[in-house]
């Protein structure tokens, strides 16, 4: 049975010495989960397992990021995570170092009908 998306959530997260694109994209995924509760999950008695979240996160070098720390870190759900270019890097070029920045996009699907 098709899923439907109850839920899309944005973050954006960044890492602002060193260059680590999975420390920017953690971050914009924490951004984009507390932006929001998944309490219907819980009032709806929805089996978490049938829970759907797709993790979509965008930096200038996504193979760059860490996809099973990402994962790791949501709390409920079939959880799938890509990378994707996106987000930002600004170069410092007077001090060799670049803050990365990262766009994250969290989508939850269930079976609806």
């Amino acid at each position: 049975m098709p899923k439907t998306r109850v839920i899309l959530e944005l973050g954006s997260g960044n890492d602002l010495h060193g260059s680590d694109y999975t420390k920017a994209a953690l971050r914009a995924v924490q951004d984009a989960l507390h932006h929001s509760s998944l309490s219907f999950v819980r009032t709806l008695k929805i089996d978490k397992t049938k829970v759907d979240v797709e993790v979509t996160v965008g930096v200038q070098r996504p193979e760059r990021i860490d996809l099973e720390q990402i994962k790791e870190s949501l709390p409920l759900g079939n959880v799938t995570v890509r990378a994707v270019k996106g987000g930002l890097d600004v170069v410092d070029q007077e001090n060799s170092d670049a803050a990365v920045i990262a766009s994250a996009a969290i989508a939850v699907r269930i079976e609806t009908a």
